[in-house]
């Protein structure tokens, strides 16, 4: 028998991260303040997670509007570990190597999803380059899963971009998720600095392929603003969504983890994100979410809702 002694201690989070030079952190504006969770609804949600050992996104990547989400009993879950291959520079989700996929891990989301009597669940996870597919399988089994368990609910994935994984966007789509989401981020000239592992156009080809594998389905994206970006780029990510067929287009405000990641440029008035969002909704979006608070997953159920009903309306006949 081995004996295995720790003798680093407590490992950083953000190992990638630990020797990055400091970056300022600009005080936040009355309007990108949000309360502490402390409600009933927050800690019934916070107990049927921790039951099920899952992990979510809303906790992992410290969002803003966890205390109201989860006060309504909606959660993000985050499959595939809580750990990412990847270093991207706006992120809060661990990174490092991480462990094999947990084959009761579908079955333990579907559960949880009907003790929360989800009608709308986010599925999204960490990026796995160590997998062969992505991870793209285990996307799959997870949607049979909660299809099996709870017939009535709407699946949304917010998907990795699977880069160099052939097929693996064929399996996800192959699995009839109602609504198939993957974010750029950012606009093209900051991906070196905020997501040097990814690449622009290859998201940008996740979105159409998915749209041509399966033109029912709905397709969503985001971006975060504050990073730097000039206008004219925002314009332009927006023309290559609709090129793609995005459907969704979600535009938040980038919030700083800590002072080792990306530093905050700019915090966006209120006013900027509705003429963004006014501009979006020209370009031909049918649904449309741009607020300092606006996060990929939140109002999914709602949003889902009224994506539906908006198509429904574009392609109703003339009378």
């Amino acid at each position: 028998m081995a004996v295995v002694l720790d003798t680093i201690g407590p490992r950083p989070r953000h190992p990638e991260k630990a020797h990055r030079p400091d970056t300022p952190m600009l005080r936040k504006p009355d309007w990108i303040r949000v309360k502490a969770p402390i409600s009933k609804g927050y800690q019934d949600t916070q107990a049927i997670v921790r039951a099920n050992g899952l992990h979510t996104v809303c906790e992992e990547a410290g969002c803003p509007n966890i205390g109201e989400c989860w006060d309504k009993k909606h959660a993000t879950f985050m499959i595939m570990g809580d750990t990412c291959t990847r270093a991207c520079a706006f992120c809060n989700v661990r990174t490092g190597l991480p462990g094999p996929l947990d084959p009761a891990e579908p079955e333990h989301v579907a559960e949880a999803t009907a003790k929360l009597a989800l009608a709308h669940v986010v599925i999204t996870s960490v990026d796995r380059d160590d997998l062969d597919d992505g991870g793209a399988g285990h996307f799959a089994q997870v949607i049979s899963a909660i299809r099996a368990r709870c017939a009535h609910t709407t699946i949304e994935v917010l998907t990795p971009d699977f880069l160099r994984k052939e097929g693996a966007d064929e399996t996800v789509v192959a699995a009839k998720p109602d609504v198939f989401n993957h974010n750029l981020e950012t606009v093209p000239s900051k991906y070196l600095t905020v997501r040097p592992g990814a690449r622009y156009f290859a998201s940008i080809r996740l979105l159409q392929r998915a749209k041509e594998i399966d033109p029912t389905i709905f397709t969503k994206s985001g971006i975060m603003v504050g990073l730097g970006e000039e206008r004219n780029e925002v314009l332009q990510v927006m023309d290559d969504l609709r090129t793609a067929g995005v459907d969704f287009l979600t535009i938040g405000q980038y919030l700083q983890p800590t002072r080792k990641h990306h530093e905050v440029v700019r915090f966006v008035p209120p006013d900027e994100f509705k003429a963004l969002e006014t501009v979006a909704y020209a370009k031909g979006f049918l649904m449309v979410s741009a607020s300092p608070l606006t996060r990929s997953s939140h109002h999914a159920g709602e949003d889902f809702a009224r994506l539906k009903a908006a198509r429904h309306a574009a392609t109703a006949p003339a009378r």
